[in-house]
């Protein structure tokens, strides 16, 4: 039935490029999309064909530049893909905003069709292309355009949207557990790697970073890629012996990547096998009633971004149609297909990310015209997020699942490109004894104290207070947990849940880059543990900047807790930031191992909050919990915000750290930069070389 709605559909597309049944500007916007519309269905039937995966890369790069070259560069000026310019063009001939608003919307989700087309997934072509006939037809039956065709354009969005929900809902849920659903990981598996054209056929944009990528993939051996390989996957292994999980009950693992890496992943693939796991490898959702947010934030495997203002202009698209009805029935529905695929949640393991860094920081400008979420929108958002991941924490077992990442440097990072992806894989594999030793250090020390003192300088405002757990059995427990590389490579910091109570002060960064954006001077309170007043000088105006801070630092909450206090150790990867210029590229997952840092929303051990962990000493560590994830057990709907965002102060803007004792002896543990407690010295070395 799709094949013979497939066909009805891209006949009646083919007249509306024909077509002059509408004034301007609705004329040259339906000829626009008819025409893109019309060339997925090339690459499709391209597809179907067999002919996309012919070794002929010139045609496959062509055909990609074709494809995104709507929303690259300048182009995004004048595309129907922005919300500015179609919000201009409706201005400029007097047309309702609204309705160019929804139009705008209807283009970007026919752009989030083109990995769909090449997977050759008919019924996802079929219903988007079906949703645009229909919205033409309106526009031509209402003849003069009226606030009347406004809302039943809206409502053909609307309807849409929310009797597809089973469809997509379902959809996602198998292509996040099912190993049957192998259409990258067969690319992976099958293609020749050394013939780059591959990358092409994944339907994602690729920049130079992807090929350079694969490039310097290639001119390394087979022993080196086993072991990078090695490195990810028995860190991941390593995670659940460490928390005394079973692995062994498990059947599958979600790897997520940066396209580039193919021959790493094809190596964690068949080592994962080994351990039992089969692989899943699924793409990040591009369409907004997928719940995508287009921003890059690493839930599945993804290319380039071909403009990160067109990605973020349209993240809160799900505004459209995101109500209350809709929320009960799209929840309902999760609950459903987690429960028909039960025994693929109960299997599924966890992920395996593989990051990437380098990217120059992105400054987003202020859309006025993007769709977003209203007050009352943004609490439903919160709403929805929290009934989600309990659902999913309920059937792919929070108790029973783990993750690793590792991370690795693109080439846009600069002409130090290849001896920087040499010292990555070096930090990747640091001796971990050395790192065990030197933090039980530190932890000794912080377990004796009641807060933590931190002090920034040369110009970083920082003067904060974080209070500490009491420990029962000092000789049994302890606070902080001694980290490693297991779940979280490289090696480096030492960490614990604090008291919210009495944790307070300012935490100051002049410049960070956070889930994919770039921070200026950004200024957080602290009262009680929670984040009362934050600022940053993003934008001219304060309530930009303020509600840039609430949609991706807060992510529409109020306010979040510290849900953890870290000291990092990792003083190689400091350095090595510091050799090369690049210390605002790098990932969280680095960054935070370079200096004390703090981590806004939840704890570290979410919902295994009753999970005993214990350190490399035998120490029980018993911070995992705060006031907030206390609630758990009587208020669950409070106890958790589905969110964890490390901010980092870099050695060199810190005067100090302090343990503070009960009686109020301050021992140093940083100063001036450089670690002075007994049995630290070493990690100093790579802070003075030059």
């Amino acid at each position: 039935m799709d094949f013979e709605r497939y066909g009805l559909s891209t006949g009646r597309i083919s007249e509306i490029t024909e077509e002059g049944l509408l004034k301007e500007p609705y004329l040259s916007y339906f000829r626009k999309a008819s025409r893109f519309a019309l060339r997925l269905a090339s690459v499709y039937e391209l597809k179907k064909a067999g002919k996309l995966c012919k070794p002929d890369i010139e045609m496959q790069r062509a055909l990609n530049t074709e494809l995104f070259e709507d929303v690259t560069g300048d182009n995004y000026r004048e595309s129907y893909a922005n919300p500015d310019f179609v919000r201009n063009t409706a201005k400029n001939n007097g047309c309702d905003y609204k309705l160019w608003q929804e139009l705008c919307y209807l283009y970007s989700q026919l752009r989030g069709l083109i990995p769909y087309a090449y997977e050759g997934n008919v019924s996802y072509l079929v219903l988007y292309f079906e949703l645009f006939i229909e919205i033409y037809g309106i526009l031509v039956r209402s003849g003069d355009v009226d606030e009347k065709t406004e809302h039943e354009v809206y409502s053909a969005i609307y309807w849409f949207e929310r009797d597809n929900l089973d469809f997509f809902v379902r959809e996602g849920v198998l292509d996040r557990l099912d190993p049957e659903r192998d259409f990258a990981l067969r690319l992976i598996m099958d293609s020749d790697l050394s013939d780059l054209s591959y990358l092409y056929r994944f339907g994602e944009y690729i920049s130079e970073n992807e090929i350079r990528s694969a490039q310097l993939l290639n001119t390394l051996s087979e022993e080196e890629i086993r072991s990078m390989a090695r490195t990810w996957c028995e860190a991941y292994r390593t995670g659940f012996i460490k928390a005394g999980k079973p692995i062994e009950r498990k059947t599958s693992v979600n790897i997520r990547y940066r396209l580039g890496f193919e021959r790493i992943v094809r190596e964690a693939v068949r080592q994962f096998e080994e351990m039992g796991l089969k692989t899943v490898i699924y793409r990040s959702p591009t369409l907004a009633g997928d719940m995508g947010v287009h921003l890059r934030d690493g839930i599945g495997y993804s290319g380039a971004c071909a403009s990160r203002q067109y990605e973020y202009d349209h993240r809160e698209d799900k505004a459209l149609f995101f109500d209350r009805e809709y929320v009960k029935r799209r929840l309902d529905i999760l609950r459903n297909a987690y429960e028909d695929n039960k025994a693929l949640a109960n299997g599924h393991a966890g992920p395996a990310v593989m990051e990437t860094f380098g990217e120059a920081p992105f400054t987003p400008e202020a859309s006025e015209g993007a769709i977003r979420f209203t007050a009352a929108g943004q609490k439903l958002l919160v709403s929805y997020t929290d009934q989600a991941g309990r659902l999913a924490n309920e059937y792919i077992i929070g108790e029973e699942r783990s993750f690793t990442i590792i991370s690795y440097p693109v080439c846009e990072i600069g002409p130090d490109y290849e001896e920087i992806f040499k010292e990555t894989v070096r930090l990747n594999t640091l001796d971990y004894k050395l790192y065990e030793t030197i933090q039980q250090r530190l932890i000794d020390v912080l377990d004796t104290a009641e807060r933590v003192q931190v002090l920034g300088c040369s110009g970083n405002e920082t003067d904060l207070t974080i209070s500490l757990v009491k420990l029962g059995e000092p000789s049994k427990e302890t606070i902080f947990e001694n980290c490693v590389a297991d779940v979280n490579i490289p090696v480096g910091e030492v960490f614990t849940t604090p008291v919210l109570k009495d944790t307070c002060g300012l935490l100051h960064v002049k410049e960070v880059f956070l889930n994919g954006l770039k921070y200026k001077e950004l200024k957080l309170n602290i009262s009680d543990g929670m984040i009362r007043e934050y600022s940053c000088e993003n934008f001219s105006d304060a309530p930009d900047n303020s509600r840039f801070i609430k949609e991706n630092l807060l992510f529409h909450h109020e306010s979040l807790p510290m849900g953890e206090f870290a000291i990092g150790t990792n003083t190689l990867a400091y350095r090595m930031a510091r050799d090369h210029g690049i210390g605002e590229r790098l990932p969280i997952l680095i960054g935070e191992k370079t200096g004390p840092h703090f981590a806004f929303g939840d704890t570290c051990y979410a919902r295994e909050e009753d999970v005993a962990v214990y350190n490399p000493d035998g120490k029980e560590i018993v911070a995992r919990s705060n006031e907030i994830s206390d609630r758990r057990k009587t208020d669950p709907d409070k106890a958790y915000f589905f969110c964890h965002t490390d901010i980092t102060i870099p050695y060199d803007e810190l005067k100090g750290i302090y343990a503070v004792r009960p009686d109020g002896e301050r021992i140093p543990i940083i100063e001036n930069g450089l670690f002075v407690l007994e049995g630290t010295e070493a990690l100093n070395e790579a802070l003075l070389s030059r």
